[in-house]
């Protein structure tokens, strides 16, 4: 649910997106949602695990605000979305349906004040810097235990943002020492045209530096480990994933946000 916050002002530009889902649109959404949940589920099963323990995080981006009312019909009660601004328009429905929202998109640190006082977690603190940040604000605005996820990069994209594998244990050692933020896990992406291959190599080095920072960080407790989108999530969940984001193959096509 999104958090309004003491002193609430945000100076963003707002484009909201709008439009009405048609009967038909309806159907063909529960049907695929239905889908990718057996899907999920399978693909939990076929590596021995048990698919309660894999969840699915919607990404609402680039949707109206009306397809959030799907999305809490279906059974969610998280959404994920990767722009501040976005966000905010959708802010008073997901109030109404009670739907959590988190932050999975590169965050800015000049728009830490907002997304500290509207996400219920911030998924994509990639930087030490970012997290300092974000603690910080969360005193300013009296907020205790913001939950956030590390990223990782794990494929070494210079395009990409994250704690490189080598670093990643020590990175999230100095951010859980910061009081404010209560680190639940770890999150990585993989780029949209990796083999099979090297989707395994990515993710499995992910959920090792998950395990090593359970095991060297004495204050680490996180168990989340959010890897895997619509084209690679069946991958990610065979090398652990506990949580997979997905958009277009749970939702249909987007609106387009501009």
């Amino acid at each position: 649910m999104l958090r309004a916050g003491r002193g609430f002002a945000p100076a963003l530009p707002v484009r909201v997106l709008t439009g009405t889902l048609s009967a038909v649109e309806d159907s063909e959404r529960a049907t695929r949602i239905s889908a990718v949940k057996q899907k999920v589920a399978v693909a939990a099963l076929e590596t021995g695990r048990d698919p309660a323990c894999v969840s699915i995080l919607p990404v609402t981006k680039g949707f109206a605000a009306e397809v959030l009312r799907d999305v809490a019909a279906a059974g969610f009660r998280e959404v994920g979305e990767n722009r501040v601004a976005e966000a905010v328009t959708k802010r008073d429905v997901l109030d109404e349906l009670a739907l959590s929202c988190h932050m999975i998109g590169h965050l800015q640190r000049n728009k830490a004040v907002v997304a500290v006082q509207i996400f219920d977690r911030i998924d994509s603190v990639d930087s030490l810097r970012l997290a300092r940040r974000l603690d910080a604000v969360a005193a300013e605005v009296d907020r205790t235990d913001l939950a956030v996820l590390v990223q990782v990069n794990a494929s070494g994209e210079s395009s990409k943002g994250g704690f490189p594998v080598s670093e990643a244990v020590e990175g999230v050692a100095r951010i859980c020492v910061l009081t404010r933020l209560n680190v639940q896990g770890l999150m990585t992406m993989a780029p949209i045209d990796a083999d099979e291959r090297t989707l395994h190599g990515i993710f499995g080095r992910t959920r090792r530096c998950l395990e090593e920072c359970r095991r060297q960080i004495s204050r680490f407790e996180g168990t989340v480990l959010s890897m895997g989108m619509s084209g690679d999530f069946e991958i990610a969940i065979a090398e652990g994933a506990t949580q997979v984001r997905l958009g277009t193959a749970l939702l249909g096509e987007r609106e387009r946000w501009t």
